[in-house]
């Protein structure tokens, strides 16, 4: 919560700075990336809003509790980001048809300086801490906040460009960062759906694997899922142990793999393992699985 405070003070005021140098030079240029850090700073909002519904407590209707809301929380920063290249498209497009001059060109270029030191501050402190957190929806803005310094180091492209006379350099470049901010909003988009769609990164499974395997008494491993809830991981695995076990012996094997799992697998926040027996009368663990997993999964 801290870092999005700082975040969104700090883009605030580089945006702030940026609106009063538009305002006085008529860049739109300019325009579009002043636009654009003030949708960055706004999504600091929405991320807020949803830690803070993240850490309501589960109840009976939602039995996984709230952490789901960040995955909301990334569907409206990809509107503002959208919202945005709307916006700084249609100021470009209309000053190509209405050319006008560029006033304070050296003030315009100080103001891109400006837009780049605070995105990279911004930036920096974002996937920082959503490292530390494990935040994939902190560490995605971080990136579009550094993506978003770039944007505004073209801005000095368009002040040397009407420095040497070519007016139309402003416009143009304006459009440059509309598809700068477009192709942002399809990266943002991209991994918002990947989140609803409860897709993880394949090396978190590769490491779920080989936790339960390494554990004592685990003879193979069935299936394993995983899902994000908020910036926490959840397991749901099978594994396979020996059919001459009793009950007791079985759910302590399964015990000692869900605390490994929770203690060697970054982010995870709780495992359920389940245990399947397999003797040497069985053809292989495999069969074992598919043998005692329920139907609606065979199906």
């Amino acid at each position: 919560m801290r870092a999005l405070w700082l975040s969104l003070a700090m883009l605030g005021a580089t945006a702030l700075l940026q609106a009063v140098v538009v305002v006085a030079s008529g860049s739109v240029a300019l325009l579009g990336d002043t636009l654009h850090n003030l949708a960055d700073a706004q999504t600091a909002l929405p991320l807020a809003l949803a830690f803070l519904v993240g850490r309501l407590p589960a109840t009976r209707r939602y039995t996984y509790g709230y952490g789901r809301a960040e995955d909301l929380a990334g569907i409206l920063i990809v509107a503002v980001i959208a919202a945005s290249a709307v916006a700084a498209g249609w100021a470009a497009v209309d000053r190509l048809r209405h050319p006008a001059e560029v006033q304070y060109v050296a003030v315009v270029a100080a103001a891109a300086i400006i837009g780049f030191l605070g995105n990279e501050a911004v930036a920096q402190l974002r996937i920082r801490v959503g490292r530390r957190i494990g935040s994939a929806a902190l560490v995605a803005d971080g990136l579009h906040a550094r993506a978003d310094g770039f944007t505004s180091l073209a801005v000095l492209l368009s002040a040397g460009g009407v420095a040497l006379g070519w007016n139309w350099a402003d416009p143009v470049v304006g459009l440059a960062i509309t598809v700068a901010i477009v192709v942002v909003g399809a990266q943002a988009a991209r991994e918002v759906y990947r989140r609803l769609m409860d897709a993880v990164d394949p090396s978190l499974v590769d490491a779920v694997e080989a936790t339960l395997r390494s554990t004592e008494g685990v003879v193979d491993v069935g299936s394993v899922r995983l899902r994000w809830i908020g910036h926490r991981l959840r397991a749901e695995c099978e594994i396979v142990v020996a059919a001459e076990l009793t009950v007791v012996q079985a759910h302590a094997i399964a015990v000692d793999a869900e605390h490994r799992l929770i203690h060697e697998v970054p982010r995870l926040a709780a495992a359920v393992v389940h245990a399947d027996p397999w003797s040497d009368g069985d053809t292989d663990h495999h069969a074992a699985l598919a043998h005692h997993r329920p139907a609606i999964d065979r199906g």
